[in-house]
């Protein structure tokens, strides 16, 4: 048994399940045969999943079918006391059903590395920094994760990006981060019942990932989940109803307090600006009668698209990362340190190139509405020739392009299921057009399509407000293959 991870000895003996394969199902497998005396068992619908697990003596079973209804039964007859799922598997699915009418315990990845997490030298654990959120998560985390690492406490961003959680946690070496931050997507959150974090974040809610929830409100109650038993802060951000409305529900541990951050002037308990500084009165020892200057906003301008300001939801992510990192101590200018040096990465309002005076933007990672609407919302008016469509996940575009409607100066739809934006697209005053779902390379036509309705002085956007499992293996390469698309176009108007 392993000492170093206390939670381990709760596993002797026990049948789990681990099902689904992919990232955090392997990980969960290794951390269970690595830390633990579980009976461990492996479950996918795909043959070539399973094929090492059944090679492998210390597994107890390994099994694949590709038919939903007998690979779960195969589960259940195999008589686990826990199943560590996947969010391969969807709320809406028969297996969750099925699951569920057993009566089987069933639980996240990150719920099995709550329950594995190594401590440290001095017997504490290392505490958790969660976030979670509609939009933002992934750019709020990489900052948190940035402030981490100039303060000496940790390392690369985990969960619902980058490393399992469950491989981190529970690693026992010298060199494990001393503070984790951690992106949690509402498929993660909804099997996670016992994670007590230091801090949490719910940056916004709205309509997205109905095709796997039940509901709306089983995904609001999902994303809920992230402050439930917070043990430091529950920041959430200033006007918000809805994640305010989260924050007042919460059950939370006996001093715990509710943070706040804010574009405007901070009152008690929060972090806002004044004057173009970020001013903290939430963890300042003097916060009841001043506040303190953590950095000046300046040091974010580096993240304004090409040729535009920067970014309110820039400045909101990055008011929620320093809210959750001073949560956790992180000196105001190890904070400052890592804005400055911060990257937003690819794909993310990524500026490829300028054709014949027509800005080319790849925001590929804008995979539903709430992130599309910053998006576009962030240009003049009738200048974004706009390419989307992809994955809908049951969303209802209809809110979205009345809101960024007089942006528009045209738009270009792809996507296998173009129904739901073609409905929402019928009254819409600009050209639109739309790619055939049967074309072999439809981001190749869409930028021509594009190129030919843009306007000098417009913006090509790849903002989808949909997933890109239907034409693309993910968002990353949809956007790869827009900008090699907006190169050769470059290439043949130079020739």
């Amino acid at each position: 048994m392993n000492g170093m991870i206390p939670g381990a000895a709760q596993f002797a003996g026990q049948r789990v399940a681990v099902f689904g394969l992919g990232i955090s199902g392997r990980a969960s497998v290794a951390a269970l045969l690595e830390h633990t005396q579980a009976v461990v068992s492996a479950w996918d619908a795909r043959a070539a999943a399973v094929a090492e697990y059944q090679a492998d003596s210390r597994v107890d079973h390994a099994y694949s079918d590709a038919d939903a209804a007998a690979l779960v039964a195969a589960i259940l007859a195999w008589q686990p006391d826990l199943v560590v799922i996947t969010p391969a598997f969807r709320e809406r699915g028969i297996e969750w059903k099925t699951l569920r009418e057993a009566g089987v315990r069933v639980c996240s990845e990150i719920e099995l590395a709550w329950q594995l997490r190594a401590v440290r030298p001095d017997g504490s654990f290392a505490p958790w920094l969660a976030v979670t959120g509609t939009n933002g998560k992934t750019t709020t985390t990489s900052m948190l994760a940035a402030m981490l690492r100039e303060a000496g406490l940790g390392g690369e961003a985990l969960g619902n990006i980058g490393k399992p959680v469950v491989s981190a946690v529970s690693d026992t070496s010298a060199s494990a981060p001393r503070v984790f931050a951690l992106e949690l997507s509402s498929f993660q959150l909804f099997a996670t019942y016992s994670m007590q974090p230091l801090a949490s974040v719910c940056l916004n809610l709205a309509p997205d990932h109905l095709e796997w929830h039940e509901s709306f409100e089983s995904y609001r109650n999902a994303k809920a989940n992230v402050y439930h038993d917070v043990r430091g802060a529950c920041i959430y951000p200033v006007g918000d109803a809805a994640v305010q409305a989260m924050v007042d529900e919460a059950d939370v541990q006996e001093g715990a307090r509710a943070i706040g951050f804010t574009l405007g002037i901070p009152s008690v308990g929060t972090i806002g600006i004044v004057d173009g500084a970020v001013i903290d009165r939430a963890f300042h020892p003097q916060r009841h009668t001043e506040g303190r200057e953590l950095y000046q906003l300046s040091v974010l301008e580096h993240l304004a698209p090409h040729g535009k300001e920067l970014p309110v939801h820039i400045v909101k992510d990055a008011l929620a990362a320093t809210a959750l990192a001073c949560a956790a101590g992180v000196p105001a200018a190890a904070i400052e340190r890592a804005l400055a040096q911060f990257s937003s990465g690819k794909h993310r309002i990524e500026f490829v190139r300028e054709i014949a005076g027509v800005n080319y933007v790849d925001d590929s990672k804008a995979t539903n509405p709430h992130a599309t609407e910053a998006s576009v919302l962030a240009n003049p008016d009738h200048s974004v020739v706009w390419i989307a469509g992809g994955q809908p996940k049951g969303v209802n575009f209809a809110p979205l392009v009345e809101r960024i409607a007089p942006k528009l100066q045209a738009v270009v739809v792809i996507g296998v299921d173009q129904d739901p934006l073609r409905s929402a697209l019928a009254n819409v005053a600009v050209p639109v057009a739309y790619i055939d779902p049967a074309v072999s390379d439809p981001m190749h036509d869409a930028v021509l399509t594009a190129a030919q309705f843009a306007q000098p002085g417009a913006t090509v956007l790849l903002a989808p407000a949909s997933a890109s499992m239907d034409q693309f293996d993910s968002y990353a390469q949809r956007g790869d293959v827009f900008a090699a698309e907006v190169a050769a176009l470059a290439q043949s108007c130079e020739e």
